[in-house]
């Protein structure tokens, strides 16, 4: 009994080991690698030289185009839960008008709600088109030219029917620089 014992005790320990290589240094080394060498823009975060695509960022002033209100802190994900009858709610989006009101921007509900994910990067293109007046008037820029970037910076639905249109204020953030 004691040698039966020792042999599956063996058995035990080498399927461990095996299973240990295989699922916890092969296949993970295996799947980075395809990663890195087909998709290696995604697999490193979507970095870009002022931050990620994939998180919201804090774009202040009126000289930029802004995000939703939940993009200033990207460490805190998740949604607030907040109801419609909180007053938290009502007061955080009363404050957020007021601040596109300020800087001559026309509110509209995604620019002054937050969203469920706590850091969206994208906006859509109606935001975005709120946006142009006080942007060209900030920067001194042409209303035309900066509606164009805003065109040029449309993501259509994927496959053209999944999801709708959305507009990555990184993006279109880093393309209004190159304008001048």
């Amino acid at each position: 009994m004691n040698r039966q014992f020792l042999l599956n005790l063996r058995r035990g320990f080498l399927v461990t080991v095996c299973f240990f290589v295989l699922l916890g240094i092969a296949y993970p080394l295996a799947v980075t690698g395809i990663g890195q060498a087909f998709f290696s823009s995604q697999a490193n975060g979507s970095l870009t030289k002022n931050g990620s695509t994939l998180i919201g960022q804090q774009w202040n002033g009126p000289k930029w185009f802004q995000g939703r209100p939940d993009a200033d802190d990207p460490m805190a994900t998740g949604g607030t839960n907040l109801g419609p009858r909180s007053k938290t709610l009502v007061k955080d989006v009363k404050e957020q008008i007021a601040l596109l009101k300020k800087e001559r921007i026309t509110p509209t509900p995604d620019l002054v709600t937050t969203s469920g994910s706590g850091v969206d990067a994208d906006i859509a293109p109606v935001d975005a088109y709120a946006q142009v007046n006080a942007v060209a008037k900030a920067r001194g820029l042409s209303v035309a030219a900066v509606r164009h970037l805003v065109s040029t910076q449309i993501h259509p639905a994927q496959f053209g029917f999944l999801g709708s249109p959305y507009v990555d204020v990184l993006q279109l953030n880093e393309a209004l620089r190159t304008l001048r």
